[in-house]
């Protein structure tokens, strides 16, 4: 074993000098990207307020889907949130698609006071699916009249002026495509706190992209979509066959379909709240789920941007190795410190808008474990198959 390390010592440094350069150079266009996403999201106008909306707003009728599988703990809370909605309830529909729930989430949803639609999946479909989430919006979607779609997840509550900032929003700029932001609510655990500031930089990239349409970013749990473009790209067609995607995937559609028609809600009232993953293994399984779509994207830009996301923390993890055999422990410390720095003040200031900037003196401490499960989400949700709601899919 001295030989090896003696070996390494006096023959590696060449290629830890290369691996240096090349983290280096990744980085620093990670760090302008970075840069410019900060500049963006500053350009996002905020605080849009409902009430400067036109008094016809209000006769736009709305078509709330909200898919639901094994829920019962949460969708009570869901539902609290749209009965207590000021958008009028005349124009509005609450259509919960019962997703082969095993648990008590179907009588949650025919005993609470919302005025709700249950359909339930298993009548509609035989056999196996991919994408049974796909599917079961599909279904919410046919079984609707609303002329604006918003779908949002049994686990989200939101505020009172939810329904109408969004319809607000499509009235005043004339969006086909709506995303709205989401938000962690931490428990108080370290996992919660690292899961809140990874979503809050999320986030900020999803508006930074949706504003400047440079390539389709959204979260399923807070979106809007028109019938009419949902019509027009044939809805989830296409796209059916793939697990994930039922948001960034049908975006991409609507968006070649209908250029500069897409857009980004910067706004508090606008804002659903959903909660952690559990543990780990939750946690994980919930971003290789996300990763699984890149795959499918047609997009170059979307594609070179996260290969440069990869790249950039998969070489700080090879660097990290190699330090081991060849020491050079100062530049790996410099390049994890440039890094966390360049991200800071962006996710700062995205914080700032969620009013979660105090957990911003945990982020220096999140960093190398952000880097390691970028790796690991990215590697793993470019292949094989994965289990999400007590379902394997690939």
């Amino acid at each position: 074993m001295n030989r090896i390390n003696v070996y390494f010592r006096l023959n590696g440094h060449p290629l830890i000098h290369l691996l240096i350069v090349i983290t280096g150079i990744f980085l620093l266009v990670y760090a302008l990207l970075i840069f410019y996403y900060h500049r963006i999201w500053d350009q996002i106008p905020a605080l849009f307020d409902p009430s400067d909306s036109p008094a016809h707003a209000t006769t736009i009728s709305v078509s709330v889907i909200i898919p639901a599988r094994n829920e019962f703990m949460r969708i009570g809370n869901c539902l609290d949130s749209l009965f207590i909605q000021s958008y009028p309830k005349e124009y509005t529909e609450v259509i919960v698609v019962n997703d082969y729930s095993t648990d008590g989430t179907a009588a949650v949803v025919l005993e609470h006071k919302m005025t709700t639609k249950l359909i339930n999946l298993s009548d509609y479909i035989s056999g196996n699916l991919n994408s049974y989430k796909k599917k079961a919006i599909e279904t919410g979607i046919a079984h609707s009249s609303g002329e604006l779609i918003i779908c949002t997840d049994a686990d989200c509550t939101m505020g009172s002026e939810w329904i109408k900032t969004i319809v607000s929003f499509y009235e005043n700029e004339k969006m086909h495509f709506i995303a709205a932001p989401v938000k962690i609510i931490p428990d108080g655990s370290w996992l919660s706190i690292f899961q809140s500031l990874d979503f809050i930089s999320l986030q900020g990239i999803t508006g930074a992209s949706v504003y400047k349409n440079l390539y389709p970013m959204c979260n399923g749990a807070n979106l809007a979509y028109t019938r009419k473009a949902y019509d027009t790209v044939g809805g989830f067609s296409d796209i059916d066959h793939i697990a994930s995607g039922d948001d960034m995937l049908l975006m991409n559609k609507i968006q070649s379909a209908f250029p500069g028609k897409t857009g980004y809600i910067k706004d508090l009232h606008a804002i659903v709240n959903t909660e952690p993953a559990e543990n780990i293994k939750e946690f994980l399984r919930q971003r290789i789920r996300w990763a699984s779509k890149i795959s499918h994207y047609k997009h170059g830009a979307t594609f070179l941007t996260l290969a440069l996301v990869f790249l950039v923390n998969f070489c700080l993890i090879l660097l990290f190795i190699s330090c081991f055999f060849f020491g050079h422990w100062k530049w790996l410390l410099i390049l994890i410190a440039f890094k966390t720095i360049s991200e800071y003040f962006f996710v700062s200031k995205v914080a700032r808008f969620f009013q979660q900037q105090s957990l911003m003196k945990y982020f220096p401490l999140c960093q190398p474990f952000h880097i390691l499960y970028t790796v690991i989400a990215g590697s793993f949700g470019s292949f094989g198959k994965y289990e999400w709601k007590n379902r394997k899919v690939k």
